[in-house]
């Protein structure tokens, strides 16, 4: 088993109330056993966020090369944008339209 350190933390009212009630109802054999599995969900959310934003970043990466290497088009007007929209439902309508007939 890893080294344990004691540390004290505050919280608010409502927060230990959760605490306390999570211990009461029995889903937990204590207090500090809610809080670490509190850390854990905590720490797979910082993951999750981490790897949301590289994948945001690629995907502005790729939009500035795209834009760079002239394959985007400049939306001026609203029907410009209305025909764009249609045209990105037609190609989506015939992907899954192909996929669904495999």
């Amino acid at each position: 088993m890893s080294k344990v350190e004691k540390l004290s933390v505050s919280l608010s009212e409502d927060l230990a109330e959760m605490v306390r009630d999570a211990v009461a109802a029995g889903g937990y054999t204590s207090s500090s056993e809610v809080i670490r599995e509190a850390l854990r969900d905590w720490k797979v959310k910082q993951a999750v966020q981490a790897a949301e934003i590289e994948r945001l970043r690629d995907a502005w990466g790729q939009g500035v090369d795209d834009i760079d290497n002239g394959r985007s088009k400049l939306i001026t007007t609203d029907e410009e944008a209305k025909a764009l929209l249609d045209e990105m439902k037609k190609r989506g309508r015939q992907r899954l339209a192909a996929q669904r007939s495999k």
